[in-house]
């Protein structure tokens, strides 16, 4: 009786801790615009968490433009992620080294700094009071304008195209390459352009090329590249890769 006693008791206190978690996370992430002073390129905040109260910074930023994220915390367990727009949980910078965040931005869109404790902290309801410091500078590369490039119709892009992909998904997967569309919004004439691939498990790749280069992406792995042809091959942390046509950056 006594062993049944205790097991029933563990359980209860197992539900228990379950329904707190939950509760807690589904509590909600608060959300705050960043407005840059007139003439400035920067701002700093200063707040304070409180276990599961993560807080969502976006900040209005453009392809080409460089973004820069700093974070001073009371609490080592405080960190911040930084995510492409369009993404509500996929990062492109995942913070927990604790380390600043610089890096060439791919595509235009609200990009989200989400500062927040991580699980066994926020579990334990602990605290941090935190500085977040956000720059962006540089020139934004601007689209070709509709008028010298035409769009698809109802989108922002200028041409489409069939690529052979193995997407982010497909590393857990099988990691076959597939047929992927592919999107372009061109920034010159160039080879200056953002390629977008939709993915299946999120947002979008998008990666930014520069004279014929890919130079930035919203992936949280570098950028590596090889040719063949009129192909650029790129590819992301051995497994990931896109063959993009040189006729989809340049035109023709």
């Amino acid at each position: 009786m006594k062993k049944i006693l205790a097991a029933i008791a563990t359980l209860f206190i197992i539900i228990l801790t379950v329904i707190g978690t939950a509760t807690a996370d589904d509590a909600g992430i608060r959300t705050e615009r960043v407005q840059f002073a007139e003439g400035s390129t920067s701002a700093v905040i200063k707040g304070r968490l409180q276990g599961y109260s993560d807080v969502d910074y976006l900040v209005r930023a453009g392809a080409g433009q460089t973004i820069t994220v700093t974070l001073k915390r009371s609490n080592p367990s405080n960190y911040f992620n930084v995510l492409p727009p369009g993404s509500s949980d996929v990062a492109m910078y995942v913070g927990q080294t604790g380390e600043d965040f610089t890096g060439m931005l791919p595509a235009d869109g609200d990009y989200t700094i989400r500062v927040y404790l991580v699980r066994a902290a926020a579990r334990r309801n602990e605290s941090s009071d935190y500085t977040l410091a956000i720059s962006v500078t540089g020139k934004a590369l601007t689209p070709v304008p509709a008028s010298h490039d035409a769009v698809l119709p109802g989108t922002p892009f200028h041409a489409s195209a069939k690529i052979t992909c193995v997407p982010y998904i497909e590393k857990f997967l099988e990691k076959k390459p597939q047929e992927c569309e592919a999107f372009v919004i061109r920034r010159g004439y160039n080879g200056t352009a953002t390629v977008e691939i939709p993915q299946t498990n999120s947002v979008a790749r998008r990666i930014l090329f520069v004279k014929g280069e890919p130079v930035a992406s919203d992936s949280q792995y570098p950028v590596t590249f090889s040719r063949r042809d009129d192909f650029t091959i790129v590819i992301f942390d051995t497994d990931e890769r896109y063959e993009i046509p040189d006729v989809l950056i340049f035109g023709g």
